[in-house]
């Protein structure tokens, strides 16, 4: 997984649109990346809703907010519109950019194994290194913990 201090690894990747966005057309900016599993799932709405619903806040701190996931530009758009999201939502259907930042691994329920992407958010700052992650996370409250830390270090580089 990649860690603190480390440089966000480049990807271009289109959104939810169809259009191509690559990380590195955001240096300068903050970059909430967060990865989730699968569209139009209570958890990965939930987080989707929370970001989109602070996407003003994000943005007055010169942050934009990516979402990634395996599944398509199709079900990206559906459920974009379903829920009115105002975050990017990247497609990675090859999971090249999951497996990059250490995010698809090895889960378990039930008993059983299998592969997937684990709930994490990576904080990029304006040079394009990772200032903060949260590997496994739980979507309640999580949100504001992005922006408390976000607040934070934009506070002490200023």
């Amino acid at each position: 997984m990649v860690a603190s201090g480390e440089h966000a690894p480049d990807f271009c990747l289109p959104n939810q649109d169809g259009q191509e966005v690559c990380l590195s057309s955001y240096r300068g900016k903050w970059v909430v990346l967060y990865f989730y599993p699968k569209d139009n799932t209570s958890g990965c709405t939930r987080e989707a809703c929370d970001f989109s619903d602070s996407i003003a806040t994000f943005s007055g701190l010169d942050a934009v907010v990516l979402g990634v996931s395996p599944d398509s530009v199709k079900s990206h758009a559906n459920f974009a519109k379903r829920h009115d999201l105002k975050v990017l939502l990247l497609s990675d259907p090859d999971k090249k950019v999951l497996e990059s930042y250490g995010v698809w691994r090895e889960k378990k329920m039930y008993g059983r194994a299998y592969m997937g992407v684990v709930r994490s958010t990576f904080l990029i700052d304006p040079e394009g290194r990772v200032a903060h992650v949260w590997d496994g996370v739980k979507v309640p409250g999580h949100v504001d913990a992005v922006r408390a830390r976000l607040a934070e270090l934009r506070g002490s580089r200023t």
